[in-house]
């Protein structure tokens, strides 16, 4: 049994094993190198924002049982999608799939920002009033529904190796609750390790008050489309220690850390935009 088939083989206990291993990992980090004072209890903020996540698990079993890799699964087994029609490599086509599937949950981000429906639904992931390792999993399960919707839409056009789609869906996860998370970095460091992955200095811009620092870095997995596409902000302007984390019109702690107020944010306040 080669690699590919040993990951496809044990999926859920790779997700399981690379969620309970980046979360652990990362909040003993948080623990020794916090870069910024929480605003509010940990714990208080762990309960509530891990309370979505098992609301989000649950719905995705329900609604999507098999979630994309049974979409790339079906779709490889039809023959749709690009990498059906185009000869290339299983190495290059796995490749290209995580790629390419990245550039899509980067336009998704800046669409859920640019679009008054969608930001409305995202708001409840900015409304964070601290930002950690559960910031990076802490999504409105409505989000979460259509984020599935949006990933197998671009499965079926690219029909992708069923590889390539666990290699993404793993490490999104996993990258996402790495730039959430509150943890001290060299700067040194920061600037290499940013050309290559979203890093939690360059990630926590995007979760300033500030509507032009809200509206850059969009990446989570790969920092490439930001620079291109001109959405990258280096630094927030009052400096990562000095600089506000959430949303202006959200600082009530029963509606952002709540798990009620949090889940009501989509349907209260106007349609405006930052």
């Amino acid at each position: 049994m080669d690699i590919g088939e040993f990951v496809i083989n044990h999926e859920a206990a790779i997700r399981l094993g690379s969620f309970f291993g980046i979360l652990g990992a990362m909040s003993l980090w948080e623990l020794t190198a916090p870069r910024r004072v929480l605003t509010v209890p940990k714990l208080l903020r762990w309960i509530n924002n891990i309370g979505i996540v098992v609301i989000n698990s649950f719905l995705l079993r329900i609604i999507f049982p098999s979630a994309a890799v049974g979409v790339s699964v079906f779709a490889q087994k039809h023959g749709w999608g690009l990498f059906n029609f185009v000869q290339v490599s299983y190495t290059i086509a796995v490749i290209m799939s995580v790629v390419a599937l990245d550039f899509i949950i980067y336009l998704q981000h800046v669409m859920f920002h640019a679009v008054p429906v969608f930001w409305r639904i995202h708001r409840m992931h900015h409304a964070d009033l601290d930002f950690d390792v559960t910031t990076g999993i802490r999504f409105h399960p409505v989000e979460i529904l259509l984020s599935m919707l949006i990933k197998s839409a671009g499965v079926v056009v690219l029909g992708p190796p069923v590889l390539g789609v666990i290699i993404f869906e793993v490490g999104l996860n996993a990258t996402s609750m790495f730039n959430h998370s509150n943890v001290r970095m060299l700067r040194g460091v920061d600037r290499i390790l940013r050309w290559f992955v979203v890093t939690p200095d360059m990630h926590r811009v995007h979760h300033s008050t500030e509507g032009r620092e809200t509206n850059s870095n969009f990446g989570f997995n790969l920092p490439w489309w930001d620079r291109l596409l001109g959405t990258y902000h280096a630094q927030p302007r009052m400096g990562h220690e000095g600089m506000t984390i959430g949303l202006e019109e959200f600082r009530d702690k029963k509606r952002c850390v709540m798990l009620p107020g949090m889940l009501s944010i989509p349907f209260i306040g106007s349609f405006s935009m930052k």
